[in-house]
């Protein structure tokens, strides 16, 4: 794989300084543990003792560093989503939210939707997000009769929790000339009930009614899910995204789904001096002549924004029972889901990507849909072998055990999601039956030598790594349920390297990111408490005290460092430093 090639130099001018806390988890296997690290500017420059710290700093100038102290709590390399959606995750942000935490029912949802009404000005469409349809009383999606009652003069849509499409009102289907007799997009559905009468759901590609055409493109490139607005307020949505993010801990990002529109709000962020987390993006696969007639052979950008790769899709969402099963489901005979292309069509595109030296980041969920993600890249890798190609399959939810061993022999990065089936896990065994239980079968992948990395997929879940983190080691559900065999299950620490320096291997980042070692960048998170020793089913529970990139502070619990009492600062050019730290 070609990684991306760092363009800065080192700056000159920074203080030294000296971090320690409780318990420092480096995740370098080479010294999993540290009492202190030095970093000057961005850079660490020194890990291990306190003594060899001191002595660093001294032999670059710095006789009396600074110090930063965090007493009493823990501090972990700064996490990174290696697959999340930033833009679409602040704009929804924006919406109602009619998650599990907010509303039960339908009714609920409906009365909801109808207070937000009331403070929209007319005209402007009423959006939702968050209901899983199996998590609500009715076990059933929401109708557009019911959604009726919300408005009858506006659009009103209610996105379902797995993002692949919704509910929309009778006015939003009347203004886009939708009727019963409209034949479903390629890559989408229009739903209808037994007597052919469309019951407001919509799903993938269905979805271009709301989102246009502009941007994102769909058909068999994948489905559009990012609603426009205006450029300044898109600028503010990924400026309040990434905020969030900073409060997980989380320092870098692999953007899954980068458009034009995306890319472009990116580089106005940047351009701004706003951007504060890093981001490797990955544009979606129309692209991919553009990119190779641009020359992008490899990775290219800088430490904080950098194109990563290519975007398929191969099927649709378990959560929206639009993944391919070609015998249907069990809990919907009539479903079978989709693929975005055929075999070969597909199998084209990664071989034209993988020659290209190309990495490919293709979401698959069903075993069908796997089998053609996996037999692409074999093929493609049979013609131009590269023993480090590092292709992505992302969720892939329910590989079969041979598939794993095979994934292991062509060096395939699954990109898995625990809080999926923290939120809906039952729902998977509803679709499919028992087979459900090993979706996203982590345990299976690492008894395979296969590299297990950790995300959000935001805004199908929040970004928080601590409970993707519990998911992954409990696989017990927000119901409480269990989801499958011990096996499935890794450990605190498997599950810390996957959401840190497994992710930066999936990014192509692990030069620079990921762990805490010498020549890496200064990202790492404080944390209140050890995840690798608190109890399993609390990690979700622990605080993200600070966010540090770069060296910087970019985010505090309190939103301000120094009055941070985990953290004292000592102010440099003091003997009492040298003292302070032991203290």
């Amino acid at each position: 794989m070609r990684k991306l090639t760092a363009f800065e130099s080192r700056p000159f001018g920074h203080r030294p300084t000296i971090v320690t806390a409780s318990k420092i988890h480096t995740m370098d296997p080479t010294a999993p543990n540290a009492e202190a690290f030095l970093m000057i500017g961005p850079e660490i420059v020194a890990v291990g003792s306190l003594a060899h710290c001191r002595e660093a700093a001294a032999e670059h100038g710095g006789q009396y560093p600074d110090f930063r102290d965090f007493a009493g709590a823990t501090i972990v390399p700064g996490f990174i989503d290696a697959h999340a959606h930033p833009l679409m995750y602040g704009q929804m942000m924006s919406w109602v939210d009619c998650g599990p935490d907010k509303a039960s029912t339908i009714g609920e949802i409906v009365e909801l939707l109808k207070e937000a009404a009331a403070k929209i000005p007319n005209g402007l469409p009423v959006r939702g997000y968050g209901y899983e349809h199996r998590n609500l009383l009715e076990e059933r999606h929401p109708t557009r009769f019911e959604l009726d009652a919300v408005a009858l003069d506006r659009e009103v849509y209610l996105m379902n929790a797995s993002g692949h499409g919704g509910v929309v009102n009778s006015y939003t289907f009347e203004l886009n000339g939708i009727t019963s007799a409209t034949p479903n997009p390629d890559g989408g559905e229009f739903f209808r009930d037994g007597s052919g009468e469309l019951t407001g759901e919509l799903s993938d590609a269905a979805c271009n009614i709301l989102t246009g055409v502009d941007g994102v493109k769909i058909g068999h490139h994948g489905p559009n899910f990012h609603l426009a607005d205006e450029p300044a307020e898109h600028l503010r949505q990924l400026g309040v995204a990434q905020e969030s993010f900073l409060a997980g801990g989380v320092t870098s990002i692999g953007d899954a789904q980068v458009s034009r529109r995306e890319f472009d709000m990116y580089l106005r962020l940047a351009a701004e001096n706003q951007l504060k987390v890093r981001v490797s993006m990955y544009l979606l696969s129309h692209l991919l002549d553009d990119a190779l007639d641009m020359g992008l052979h490899g990775q290219f950008g800088n430490a904080h924004l950098s194109f990563a790769g290519i975007k398929l899709y191969a099927d649709g969402t378990l959560g929206g029972w639009t993944a391919y099963f070609p015998d249907g489901y069990v809990g919907d005979p009539c479903r079978t889901g989709q693929l975005y292309h055929e075999p070969s069509a597909y199998k084209e595109l990664i071989r034209k990507a993988h020659a290209a030296g190309l990495q490919t980041a293709t979401h698959a969920q069903s075993p069908t849909a796997i089998e053609m993600v996996i037999g692409s890249i074999e093929s493609a890798l049979a013609e131009h072998p590269d023993a480090d190609a590092r292709h992505r399959i992302e969720h892939c939810g329910l590989p079969t055990l041979d598939q794993i061993n095979r994934m292991a022999a062509a060096g395939i990065y699954p990109v898995n999601q625990p809080q999926h089936y923290y939120n809906w896990g039952e729902g998977v065994q509803q679709a499919i039956g028992t087979p459900g239980e090993r979706f996203n079968p982590l345990g299976e992948f690492i008894a395979a030598g296969v590299p297990v990395t950790i995300s959000s997929d935001a805004p199908v879940a929040e970004p928080r790594p601590l409970e993707a983190i519990q998911a992954a080691v409990t696989r017990v559900t927000r119901n409480g349920h269990k989801l499958g065999a011990n096996n499935l299950c890794i450990t605190a620490a498997e599950a810390l390297a996957a959401h840190t320096i497994n992710a930066a291997k999936a990014l192509g980042r692990e030069d620079d990111l990921g762990s805490l070692a010498v020549g890496k960048k200064a990202d790492f998170a404080v944390l209140a408490q050890d995840p690798l020793t608190f109890a399993a089913d609390r990690i979700s529970s622990i605080g993200v005290l600070a966010t540090w990139i770069d060296g910087t502070c970019q985010y505090t619990a309190d939103q301000g460092a120094d009055s941070n009492q985990t953290d004292r600062h000592v102010p440099a050019n003091t003997p009492s430093a040298l003292h302070a730290v032991n203290s």
